[in-house]
């Protein structure tokens, strides 16, 4: 059990996590329940997990993946429905395995929440300082320096700076230090990294304009209303009443009104216009983008608006999403309008878009610019290749999203707790769900651009839809102590019930020789289905009549996953050496040596390594007894 605040070498901490953002909140709380005693050492406890950009979770592929977080026992998921003010499933017309919740979140509510979620555990002790340094001998982290002048040692240290390391921020030619308007900026970290022979690039960010909500003429945009009946994130029925409100029933401020649902509020949508569009074009050469101020790569799927106007520019308007930041608050989001133009611009901008021609600014739009660590520099396990005990996850390694960042979180906090505790590594692979994908293609390809997961990404995503993701990771949780208990039997049950209705419906005869299945797959209504089937929860149902409809598609992706299988098992010694490997070509040897693959199938997946590259490896490896 946590014995609190302590700084001495000789009774260090299992783990250390340095931020308390999305990717912090999960790596701490995924470390606590695999039984590490926990540090969490944030720059402002007021800001624990914060909602910089658009206070939404989910979307394409990031719904899927909040709730393959929620399997793995992460929080992201029942803080989202606790806080939300709209739910909307996001291609709800089409096949299942491309919807994806999302909701609009009330961003007060969700940070508050989650701090409290870190209060009340016990194996987490949560301190305001900022790490300034890291303490390492013989390349092995053993803890970090606080610009307060107190050291703390831990047996592993897990980084989750987000966009503060040498953070500068861009409104047209005026530049400050920080990660978030108003925050601060980790400076130390970044010497301490490339000491130690860890590299960092740069990537930017940006942010919108928030407005007053009262100065919007809401009578010239048009309404996007939430879904009647929410998909929610979490999975309700696995958890026992108290597991779904711990933080309520346990909190001492918490109390039982909150265990009713926020209102909901709608979003609202506009367009740029031509007006808007000439207004950029005349202040292209103020922004610091285009005057080469800014040195970072942005995100490719999430441009500014200067960006929108230049490279569509034979578009007559671009979409605006009005979206309230709470129901506390009239501040509202302005997405789609991304900018570092000066403030008088973006004044301009915003006025001459409809609904917002009287609109006042409360907060400006800014661009950050920030250090990132290569993620070609980390195992699978989100461990530094190039210091041990040192996990990196978040937007420290080149993503973009809280989605994202809390997926690695969770992936970091659980290794960094088993390595600290001697045990072995867990390890997340691309046929088991979207975190295994962000993870390989971080750690294998790396990226040149703030990365952002689609479903596109994933070769198996046929199977990743997101009603399954407590099956699909059942193994693992059967090892892992991430959930209670009863939720594993529970979820036993579920799998246990799918796979017995699955099998009943594909060989009971409905009529005239036809399954159910049949019935199913030709599009005919469900209402035909057995009353003990709809007697079953929903969650359990959307998964039987998902594997049944689509069963041909799946069982071509699980023979995909099985031939992929033989590769994946040829491990590659951690201290294989490509230089000089006949037949091997340099470059292909340089990459190697840069990624240090643990297997020959993610070797294969290394950009600029060929089929031929592989042919040799395998020879050699077989030739050494290795496979």
């Amino acid at each position: 059990m946590n014995t609190g605040l302590r700084t001495k070498k000789d009774f260090p901490y299992d783990v250390i996590v340095c931020g308390a953002g999305h990717a912090g909140c999960e790596a701490a709380l995924a470390a606590s329940r695999c039984g590490a005693d926990v540090l969490v050492l944030t720059g402002n406890l007021d800001t624990i997990a914060q909602m910089s950009c658009n206070p939404a979770i989910g979307g394409q592929a990031k719904g899927q993946m909040v709730r393959e977080i929620d399997a793995l026992g992460g929080e992201m998921a029942l803080n989202t429905d606790q806080s939300a003010i709209q739910f909307k499933l996001l291609n709800s017309s089409k096949g299942p395995a491309v919807q994806a919740p999302r909701a609009q979140c009330d961003k007060k509510s969700y940070q508050l929440r989650m701090k409290h979620v870190l209060e009340l555990n016990k194996n987490i002790t949560l301190f305001q300082g900022i790490v300034e340094g890291l303490i390492i001998k013989n390349d092995k982290c053993t803890g970090v320096e606080t610009s307060l002048g107190i050291n703390f040692y831990g047996k592993s240290i897990i980084v989750t700076t987000g966009t503060f390391l040498r953070a500068l921020m861009h409104v047209g030619k005026e530049k400050s230090e920080g990660g978030r308007l108003g925050d601060h900026v980790a400076k130390g970290l970044s010497t301490d990294f490339i000491n130690h022979g860890i590299e960092l690039n740069r990537f930017k960010t940006g942010t919108p304009p928030r407005l007053l909500g009262r100065s919007i003429n809401f009578e010239k945009t048009e309404i996007q209303y939430g879904d009647k009946k929410p998909t929610k994130f979490a999975f309700y029925d696995t958890r026992t009443h108290d597991e779904v409100f711990h933080v309520e029933r346990r909190g001492r401020w918490f109390h039982v009104e909150h265990h009713s649902p926020l209102p909901t509020i709608n979003c609202h949508t506009t367009r740029t216009t031509s007006h808007t569009a000439k207004i950029i074009k005349d202040n292209l050469h103020l922004s610091p983008l285009y005057k080469g101020d800014i040195s970072g790569t942005g995100p490719r799927y999430c441009p500014s608006v200067e960006d929108k106007i230049v490279r569509f520019g034979e578009k007559d308007g671009h979409q605006i999403y009005l979206e309230p930041e709470g129901i506390n608050t009239d501040e509202w989001y302005v997405n789609g309008l991304s900018t570092s133009l000066p403030f008088d611009v973006q004044n301009d901008v915003v006025h001459s878009i409809p609904g917002l021609e009287s609109a006042i600014i409360i907060r400006p739009a800014y661009a950050v610019e920030y250090d990132y660590a290569n993620p070609t520099q980390l195992s699978r396990t989100l461990e530094s290749l190039k210091v041990d005990s040192l996990f990196f996850a978040g937007q420290i390694n080149g993503t973009s999203g809280y989605e994202e960042a809390a997926s690695q979180g969770l992936v970091a906090g659980i290794n960094s707790a088993r390595k600290a505790l001697n045990q072995s590594p867990v390890i997340f692979g691309r046929d088991e769900g979207y975190i295994g994908v962000l993870i390989d293609d971080l750690v294998t390809k790396g990226t040149t651009e703030p990365y952002r997961m689609f479903t596109s990404r994933a070769e198996y995503r046929l199977l990743f839809n997101h009603s399954s993701a407590e099956l699909r990771y059942l193994s693992k949780l059967n090892n892992l102590s991430l959930v209670s208990d009863e939720r594993k039997l529970a979820i036993q049950k579920k799998s246990e019930t799918v796979t017995d209705w699955v099998n009943k419906l594909k060989t009971e005869i409905f009529k005239e020789n036809s399954t159910f299945a049949d019935i199913l797959k030709q599009g005919q209504s469900e209402s035909n289905l057995p009353q003990t089937f709809k007697n079953l929860h929903q969650e359990t149902k959307s998964e039987i009549l998902y594997q049944v409809k689509y069963e041909g598609y799946l069982l071509r992706e699980l023979k995909s996953i099985e031939k992929m299988k033989d590769v994946e098992r040829i491990k590659i010694p951690k201290n294989f050496s490509y230089i000089g490997v006949p037949g091997l070509r340099k470059e292909s040897a340089e990459k190697l040596s840069h990624v240090k693959p643990e297997t020959l199938a993610q070797a294969n997946r290394i950009s600029g390594v060929n089929p031929s590259d592989i042919s040799v490896l395998m020879v050699l490896l077989s030739k050494s007894s290795v496979i």
